[in-house]
């Protein structure tokens, strides 16, 4: 099981929000590097970062923050954010970044979609961003009428090899995961699968090793809020899913 610490970066310093909103922004950092290496010294062997700008204004905005991140630590590094050309994917991969994740981009517009997949396989993961059971873009502000099962099994179809499942309202309130959720979609897909939102206690991250036993598929976990607040301790956790 790979946990993956998250860095969200918004106006070049390291935040947490609540449900995505910028309104309830916290900022923990103002060096984005910094905390990555504070995470590298934790014993992170990934880190999952996200350009909070790049989603809400559709390019990204970080870029060189991320890319000195990327050149700097040596740990595996998933970017995403505002992430809807090419040429950007080729800018994170060129740099050093293990895989690019596309999420708006990949709802609205599948020839782009069909492309990337195709060129870049297993470097690119499809952010499947979920409130209420139907698909969320644009950094989580405009809800589509697309169904989570119906964009997973589109996915699968496609030859995707890994999605990251968040359910927005449980991200950043610690108050544990959607574990009916979680279940639904690993039972759903044979797509690698790392989850993200509402991880905040150790009960949660050994109930999702118990997922892990059983649907064999579930890769990852995404931890943010929790560890900044303390909830939850990196060095624990990763000893944990070593086991």
């Amino acid at each position: 099981m790979n946990i993956l610490p998250a860095i969200d970066i918004r106006r070049g310093k390291c935040v947490r929000l609540i449900q995505g909103d910028v309104r309830d922004e916290i900022i923990y950092s103002n060096e984005p590097l910094q905390m990555a290496k504070y995470w590298l010294g934790k014993g992170a062997r990934w880190i999952h970062i996200v350009d909070i700008d790049g989603a809400l204004i559709g390019k990204p905005k970080n870029i060189d923050i991320i890319l000195k991140i990327i050149k700097t630590v040596d740990v595996n590094i998933e970017i995403g954010g505002g992430i809807r050309t090419e040429k950007d994917i080729k800018r994170y991969i060129r740099a050093g970044a293990r895989r690019v994740i596309l999420s708006t981009s990949a709802i609205l517009s599948e020839k782009f979609l069909n492309d990337m997949i195709k060129k870049y396989k297993d470097k690119i993961v499809i952010g499947v961003d979920v409130k209420n059971n139907y698909i969320a873009i644009r950094g989580w502000k405009d809800m589509t009428q697309v169904k989570m099962l119906d964009f997973i099994e589109k996915l699968e179809k496609k030859d995707v090899k890994r999605i990251i499942f968040t359910d927005i309202k449980r991200d950043g309130v610690l108050k544990g995961p959607n574990f009916a959720s979680i279940m639904t979609v690993l039972k759903n897909t044979k797509m690698k699968v790392i989850v993200s939102g509402g991880i905040s206690r150790m009960k949660n991250i050994k109930r999702l090793l118990e997922y892990e036993k059983k649907y064999k598929n579930l890769e990852g976990i995404i931890i943010g809020q929790a560890l900044y607040k303390g909830t939850l301790d990196l060095k624990e956790v990763i000893q944990l899913t070593k086991g």
